[in-house]
Formats: structure tokens, sequence, C-alpha cells
């Protein structure tokens, strides 16, 4: 018998004809048909193979058809989709017969230096419908018009919501039913493989999110799949006891059978080498590795997972050592993003929710009086293992302006999202956030106050990108301050941080980012969380010399509502607050500066 192994999985384009291969252990027989033969059910039978593992070859089936299994188990009869099918007519339609390969040209695209990376979060269905007739959902197509915008802002990765084939047209992507597949209303394979190409010859990565801690809950075709189950439960794909249980149903997968940990790697493997994509955010990765308890902070470890995760990232990081691997876990828990060596889970960084509350809540405080400045120290000086890049640091992302919240311009004054305080105090939250230690990551449209919460039904509003083109603008230049294409600035992109003042009473912080290889290019951050505009005021700094402001969001050419607190450079003076140096500076109400030498 010949041996299967992780590849030659699904329908495999060969010179001549179509391999059509399939696990169902529990399968008496199986058939495939389609349109190469009138959808005749009993023509083509796979042989088995071992392991559960059935196999045919035919020579009258191409590239394009369209095609079904047939499993028999017992007297049941079962019509099933290809649970490596490539591409769908849609979620309830028809597997079709493509080879990614073909064709295939490396783009030779490397991504950028982690510690160089600014994230854009992108959902393809709303991100641009501009073209898009009679209520249809955005696309690839749609979404690379727009690609010269986001390169232009300075981004340099990509990272898009899951565009795995789900149920119906519009969706999060969360619940994938087709893992495989490309969401067929977005342009499928050949859609996504245009807007990866078109993003890398940008300068973009493009970092695919991906769920593999459920799948569905509806329209999977891989639910009992062969006719087994216990419990009535899943099947062969997934745990049939408690251990299937997930937030969003009875559907986790079994990482216990090594066929279905393989169908996940092998589906990683598609993304990062079919696709070329940059990298993968794993959802929901806490699911993985934990069983559901009621007490949420002494859940039950799922060891299955947990060696899943440590093998998937391990091989991923062998096969393409350039390519980032995020986790979002969740649980601010240093493992996930320690060495395998040291029995971590290898992810190079992983999202935390830390950043985003403790700034949103300082942001949301009402009354100054009540705005705790500490906890933007304890945001900033975050970090795991010591490397402050293992975090991915947002104010905003998919999760953060939906499920009961907002946008955080529509948070701090809801129904008036455009107006002066909204505008100063988002806008001094993504000061922060390209300043802070980490990976910084912008949601779609958050560049331009971007207001009410994050729908999958409601398209971006690019009409408010004309009318906050300044905020855009502010944006562009925090952005590109932290890419690393000014060597000036190369200080955001180091490791160090110090703080040179804190006062809670005036609600003014400043901190300094420094590189370790270039000690000598600091970068001096001020900001101020209070109402109050400060001229003259005084801060202990650690370097002498003439400081040139870099950045002022109370420049005008911004938005008229800011200050104008506008000054171009400022002469160290004598010592202050046990610094050696210090400065005068003008600040912005709800604002901030950035100096450098």
């Amino acid at each position: 018998m010949k041996e299967i192994g992780n590849k030659g999985m699904g329908a495999v384009v060969g010179l001549r004809g179509v391999t059509f291969r399939v696990w169902a252990p529990n399968a008496n027989s199986v058939f495939v048909m389609g349109s190469f033969n009138g959808w005749k059910d009993d023509e083509y039978q796979l042989k088995h193979e071992n392991d559960g593992y059935w196999a045919v070859h035919v020579d009258a089936a191409h590239e394009g058809d369209e095609y079904k299994y047939i499993l028999y188990n017992g007297e049941n009869k079962i019509t099933k989709n290809d649970p490596y099918a490539r591409k769908l007519t849609n979620s309830m339609g028809n597997s079709i017969v493509i080879d990614l390969k073909r064709d295939r040209e490396d783009h030779q695209f490397q991504i950028p230096s982690f510690n160089e990376l600014v994230i854009y979060e992108m959902h393809i269905g709303t991100f641009n419908r501009d073209g898009i007739e009679n209520g249809g959902v955005g696309t690839f197509y749609s979404a690379v018009q727009r690609l010269d915008y986001i390169r232009d802002l300075g981004i340099n990765a990509i990272e898009i919501m899951p565009v795995m084939e789900f149920a119906g047209d519009e969706s999060w992507g969360y619940n994938p039913a087709h893992p495989f597949a490309v969401e067929s209303a977005y342009g499928g394979p050949e859609g996504l493989k245009h807007f990866i190409f078109e993003a890398h010859i940008r300068g973009m990565a493009v970092i695919m999110d991906v769920v593999y801690n459920h799948f569905g809950p509806s329209d999977i075709d891989i639910w009992q799949f062969d006719g087994w189950q216990e419990n009535d439960l899943g099947g062969i794909y997934f745990y049939n006891d408690e251990r299937a249980k997930t937030p969003w149903g009875e559907n986790r997968p079994d990482y216990g059978r090594k066929e279905v940990r393989n169908y996940l790697r092998d589906n990683a493997m598609m993304w990062l080498d079919d696709y070329q994509c940059d990298g993968l955010r794993l959802d929901a990765t806490a699911v993985i590795r934990f069983l559901e308890n009621e007490n949420p902070h002494n859940n039950a470890k799922l060891d299955d997972g947990y060696r899943f995760l440590q093998q998937l990232n391990e091989e991923i990081r062998d096969k393409f050592p350039g390519k980032i691997l995020i986790a979002e876990d969740l649980k601010a828990d240093p493992v996930v993003t320690s060495d395998i060596m040291h029995n971590g889970l290898g992810f190079h960084s992983q999202w935390g929710l830390g950043f985003a509350n403790h700034i949103r809540g300082v942001i949301l405080e009402i009354d100054d009086r009540h705005r705790n400045l500490q906890m933007v120290v304890e945001s900033l000086f975050f970090s795991f293992n010591n490397d402050v890049f293992q975090r991915v640091i947002f104010t905003e992302s998919h999760d953060e302006v939906a499920n009961g919240s907002s946008r955080l311009p529509e948070e701090i004054h809801p129904g008036e999202a455009d107006g002066e305080y909204p505008k100063k105090k988002s806008t001094l939250a993504a000061i922060a956030l390209m300043t802070a230690p980490g990976i910084p990551m912008i949601f779609q449209g958050q560049e331009f106050i971007t207001n009410g919460h994050f729908t999958d039904d409601v398209p971006l509003n690019w009409e408010i990108q004309s009318t906050f083109n300044g905020i855009s603008r502010m944006y562009k230049d925090l952005i590109n301050m932290r890419n690393g294409r000014n060597p000036q600035m190369v200080g955001l992109n180091g490791h160090a941080i110090e703080t040179l003042h804190f006062n809670q009473e005036t609600l003014v912080l400043a901190f300094s980012r420094t590189h370790r290889d270039f000690r000598d290019r600091p970068v001096l951050v001020i900001l101020n969380f209070s109402d109050r505009e400060y001229y003259d005021y005084k801060i202990g700094i650690s370097h002498g010399g003439k400081w040139h402001v870099k950045f002022n969001s109370g420049w005008k050419g911004y938005d008229e509502d800011f200050s104008g607190t506008e000054f171009l450079s400022v002469d160290a003076k004598g010592p202050f607050e046990g610094k050696p140096y210090s400065v005068l500076v003008d600040l912005p109400a709800f604002g901030g500066i950035i100096l450098i030498r």
C-alpha cells in the first residue's frame, strides 16, 4: 500500500486528470462524482489505502470541474464536499478542482523586521465597497483599489480577518465552514492571490487570520463526515465528548488525532506557501490549549492542543523562518511567546488586551481628577519574556469596536464622534500607540475617525476620510515615524524605554525610547492627558543639545479644532528632577509632542 503523508490530499491536478484523496476511516466505500461524469454517483470508486485514506485517479477530471464525494457507512449514503476543497461555488454548493501551484511565481517578498511592523487590520467584506452594486460585499479586487492609500499611510503589514469559506456572504469570518476554501463572495482563491500580489508589490506584508479553535457552527461538511459519531457530536474531525465544547458550540477539533493535526497543519502551510502569506494570526489560542471551565481563571489544560500548537509553530519556524506567528491568547501568559525549547508555544508575538484596556480607560475617563496616569505607565512598560515586540498593541480592533463597544471617538462622545474632544482624545491614544513598545496595529478607518461600531454588513464610509484628511495626515506622520524608514526615529524601534517625567496632578507623562545599537538617537515623547494647555512646561531629560520637534499634535494642519501650540525646536538647559538636562516645551491639551536630537 502507498503510504499517506501530509501531501496529496483533496483534488490534486496532474499532467493528465485529477487524483482525489480523502480520509474517511469509517466508510465502507467512497465514490467521487462531478461535472466530469455528469454527476454519476457510482462510476469512480476510490481504492482503500492505509489508515482510513481512500484515493482514485480520474483522467476525465480537469481544473474547474465541480465535484463531491459519496460515502457509504453501512446502509447510510452520505454526500459531502471535499474537506480539502480549495474552492467552492458557495458554502452550500460544490467543491471545485483548482491547482493553487499553477503559474505560481515566488514574489521574493520579505516581511519587514518585526520591530518595524505597523499593522492595518482589514475586513475584506466591508473595507471598500466602491463600485459594488445591489448590496454586494466588498471583494479582494475592490480592496486592491485602496492599497495605494494604505501604502501611503506608511503601513507595511495588512492583517486580514478570516477568509475561509463561511455560511452566507456576510460574516466576520470566525465561523469557518470550509477551512481550505477562500470565501467565494470575496473573489475566491484567484482574488486572494491577486490581493496578496498587489500588496507585495507595494511593499506590504499580508498576515492571514486563521481559526483552528473551532469549525462552523453551520454549513460544515466535515461534521460527521464519514457517518461515525459518538454522543451525537461531530465525528472524526472533532472531539466527541466533553472536550468538544467551545464558546461557539460543541465543535472543537480533535487535536489528539494525527489526521486532524495534519489537516490543520496542511491548512497553515497552504496560506504560507501556496498563497505566500507572510504570517498567521491564530484566533483564540486559549481555546486550543484550555478546556471550558466554570472558573475562567482555572481552566483545565488541553495537552493535545498545547502540543499541536508547539508542533505547528516549530515546523513553520523551520520552513518559513522569516514569517510571523501571532497568537490571540488574551491571557497575558508569557508561555505563549516563550521558546519551544523551554516548553513555550513558540509564537513570535501575541495580542493582549492590557494596552487597549488601560489606554482606553484613561482616555474615556470624563473628569481629569479621576484620570489615572499610572495605567498609562503600566501599559508602556509591560512586555513578555523581556521582549517588547512579543506583544501586538492597539486601541481599536474588530473586537474592541463591537460586541457592545464602539469606535473610540464614539465611546468618548456618543453621537458626536467628530467633535473636538473625540478627535483630540482618540488621536492622543494613537500617539501613545505609535510610540509605545510593541507592534502597533490600527483597525480599518481608525485613521479617519470612523464612528459607530463595526459590523459585517455596514461598509467603511470613505467620505469621512475626505472630511478628516488632516487626521489621516496625523496618522500618516505617526506611522512613518514608527515603521523604520526614518533613521532619526530609530529609537521607536528599540527595546529601551525610560520614564523621564510623571506628574499625576498635571497629567503629563514624558518618556524616551532608545535603540541599543543607536543610543545617540533617543526619541523623546511628551504626552498631556489633561484638558489644559501648558506653556514652558519643564521636563528633565538625559541628553543635552538642541532638540527638534518632529511631531506636534497641536498643529492646526491636522484639524482646525487643535490648539495651535506650535514650535520647531528647543535647547536643553540645566538639570531638573534628577536629570542632567531639561527642556521647556509647549503642550497641547489632550495631545503630545515628539522630539529628536
